[in-house]
Parts: C-alpha cells; structure tokens; sequence
C-alpha cells in the first residue's frame, strides 16, 4: 500500500532487545523509566589497569532460551548471540515462524531480507594474546607458525574467530529464519543499524523485499576495543562513579560509557503486515543519510551533514518540523558531539528550538555502538506507545552553552506522533530515521 505520494509505506510489526538493561523489550523499557542503569564495573575482561574501568556489560545471557537450535547458539560470539536473541524476540511477536525448517506462516522467503549494521565480533582475546606472545619470535621479527597454532587451534574456536568478519550475524539471522531475500550489514561506526533500519525500509519501497528483519550488533568490551577507545580519549574515565558517568549535555561530561547488545525491529510493507494480519507497532516514515566528508573522528564543526540528514529524514516522511514532537538524540556524552548536534537541531528547528524535546538514553543504556541506533530506535517505539519521552539521565549540571529541553532525569508524559532518531559516526557518517504513530 502506498501513501499520497505513491510511496510504499512500511511499517514495525516485531521489536527485539538484548542490551545492559534486559534481555526483552518490556524489561529494558521498564528500567529505562525506572532510572534503572546498565553501567557497572567492567567483568568480561580485567579492565583494572585501563584508563576506564567500567563498562555497560550484557549479563547472564542464555541464549538457548531464546532458540531452539543448538547449531547457532553452541558457537555464537557475543554479538551473534544477543541479535539471535533480540531476532527471536522480534519474529514471535510479528508472527514470523522461526521454529521450524518447514515454516507454516505463510512468508515467501525469496521475499524475507535481512539488513544489519553489525560490528567485527570480540575474539577470545585471553587465548589469542597468549598464542601470540608465544608465537612470536622477537630476534626474527616474525611469527612462528607452528608455536602459534599449537595454541590457539587447541584452545581457540574456529567458528568464533569466524565471527571477525561483520557479516556473519546477518548469516546467522538467515539460518534461523529461513531467509533468502536480500541479506546484508553495513558497518558505518556508531551509525551502522541506524543505517541498516533506513537501508532496509528502501528495500520494501522498491519491492526487493516484503518483511525486512532489521537492526544491529556490537560487543567490543574486550581488551582491544577498549584501548581503541581510550586512546582516542573518547571514554568515560570516572571511574568512582560509573552509573553516572555518561551525562550527555552536561558541563561535565567527559566521554560515553561503551557497551553492548543487540536490536531488532520487523519492517515490513503496509499490505503485507495487513495481508498476515499483524499487528502494526508504529510506521518508519523516513530516512535521511550523508557524509561530513570532514574528518575520521570529528563531525564537521558547522554540523553541515547532521543538519542535511536531519532535512532529509523530514522531507522524505512528507512532514514538517512543526510536526516533529521528540528528537531522540545521538547524545554520546562526548564534548564535541553533544555540542554539535546542539547546533544542529538549532539549526533544524530555529523558533522552535526551545520547545522541541531532546533527549539520550545512552546516559543509562551505554553506547552500543553499532547497535545503538536500533536499541534506541525501539524505545522510540514504546515511546509512542505509551506517550512517554524517556529523560536524560545524570543531567544535574546542564552546560550553558547548550540550552534544548533535554528532559532532565525523569520521565515526561507528551502526546508523541513524530519522532526524529538521529546516529552519527566515526568517518562522517550521520543517518536520521522518523518514526511515526500508525494510522491507517
């Protein structure tokens, strides 16, 4: 079915979450208006002697109670894991058979895709760093081949070194549930399932695919992905203070909290989701995606390619910025972000900028990286659900240089229609998604 504008309108028939906050959509939405953080000292991995010492782990996730076939869950890294979970989740609630190899829900699957915006898995970094410390051969300068599989064949899974390359979860995704449309990950930094939801709902408009299952996962709370971090100076490091250490808009911010996790949202066409009869969550409107074209880790200082996504989501859902009531925000608690993004929602919104809402869930989820756009996508669906803009958690000295209506600490009741969710990337990368109440 296609709006005024013969445009394919696509719809969220399926949510699915596995993050710090919960293992299921109602838990984490519940501990996010509870204030309820996922940010504690960092136990993957002895983190002592980092600079950050904490962390937005998963914890005491099993994800053989989510699925039921022992070939995916027996060698799944952690981000797999958490994206089977959240797929698994997703799926029972639009009604997508995952349980058999024979599905009897009707589905084409030359017409089901996939379309993550997964990151490269962790490794079993106490096993690989050993392996190489005895591999390798310092007068030589090289590794010695045969000291280094000695280790690490014996003690290191194949298929979780597998995991390294990005798309495997989207393979993953595929073998659980049969698909054979369109199967994809992009992997455009912290903008990756962001992308991946807007990449998706192009694919319904053109018809390549009827039901797209779509999102991201990340789990880089490993030795690696922490100094990467660190040495960027882009985390957290109060370490006396971790649950209130991620305070976007705050004067004294001083880096996000890294986490982990995995989201996933069902899209599908408006006349498929009628045709099965499923039950309409919200519908993903628009999309806006560009480049800063600038520098590798810094938005441009102007916010020229925020602000180009920005109008691009809006004109491509056919609304106007009066018609946006909440503006779900990238909000890394990072000096440079926090400031920019300010700029570029003044500059969206001019008259309006002091009544629009902003607000940062990454204050008490953590930054999920590749996974955050989608995470944060889904609490802008129970947003709508239940008129409810979550807050800005550790907001309690707001910078005064940056002066929005960012929802300070508490939950805030508001009639929510139009939602503009908005990721920005390492590399440039800014994609925008609108999410809008469902109306037939």
């Amino acid at each position: 079915m296609t709006d005024d504008n013969n445009k394919t309108r696509v719809v969220i028939t399926g949510l699915g979450i596995v993050c710090p906050l919960g293992h299921n959509v109602e838990q984490v939405w519940q501990n996010i208006l509870a204030g309820k953080s996922g940010v504690d000292k960092t136990t993957i991995f002895d983190a002592s002697t980092f600079p950050t010492t904490f962390s937005a782990e998963v914890k005491n996730f099993d994800l053989s109670k989510h699925i039921s076939k022992p070939q995916l869950h027996k060698h799944s890294a952690r981000g797999s894991a958490f994206v089977l979970g959240a797929t698994a989740q997703a799926c029972r609630q639009a009604g997508i058979d995952i349980e058999t190899d024979a599905p009897t829900d009707g589905i084409d699957r030359t017409k089901l895709g996939i379309y993550l915006g997964a990151g490269e898995g962790s490794v079993d970094n106490d096993i690989f760093f050993s392996a190489i410390a005895q591999g390798w051969n310092n007068a030589e300068n090289k590794m010695d081949w045969e000291k280094w599989a000695k280790v690490s064949y014996s003690r290191m899974d194949p298929m979780h070194e597998l995991e390294q390359e990005p798309n495997i979860p989207a393979a993953h995704l595929a073998m659980l549930t049969g698909a054979r449309g369109p199967t994809r990950n992009c992997l455009t930094a912290c903008a990756a399932s962001t992308q991946a939801l807007g990449e998706a709902s192009m694919l319904i408009r053109r018809g390549d695919a009827d039901i797209v299952i779509a999102g991201g996962a990340h789990s880089m709370i490993h030795p690696l992905g922490v100094t990467g971090f660190n040495r960027l100076t882009a985390l957290s490091t109060r370490n006396d203070s971790p649950q209130t250490a991620s305070r976007p808009f705050s004067a004294t911010r001083d880096g996000f909290v890294i986490g982990e996790g995995a989201a996933i949202l069902i899209l599908e066409s408006l006349e498929s989701a009628k045709k099965r009869g499923a039950k309409i969550l919200a519908e993903l409107a628009g999309f806006g995606s560009t480049s800063d074209a600038f520098r590798v880790t810094d938005m441009h200082e102007d916010a020229r390619g925020a602000i180009q996504a920005m109008k691009a989501a809006i004109v491509d859902a056919g609304l106007s910025i009066d018609d946006i009531d909440y503006v779900n925000t990238h909000g890394t608690s990072t000096a440079e972000n926090d400031a920019i993004e300010t700029k570029a929602i003044k500059a969206i919104f001019g008259n309006r900028e002091k009544k629009i809402c902003a607000s940062s869930i990454k204050s008490i989820m953590g930054h999920l990286i590749g996974a955050a756009g989608a995470a944060e996508i889904v609490t802008c669906v129970m947003a709508i659900r239940d008129n409810i803009i979550p807050p800005t958690f550790n907001l309690n000295d707001p910078d005064p240089e940056l002066d929005l209506d960012y929802v300070p600490n508490k939950p805030r009741k508001a009639k929510l229609n139009n939602i503009m969710k908005e990721s920005f990337g390492f590399g440039g990368q800014n994609n925008v998604v609108i999410i809008k109440r469902y109306e037939s």
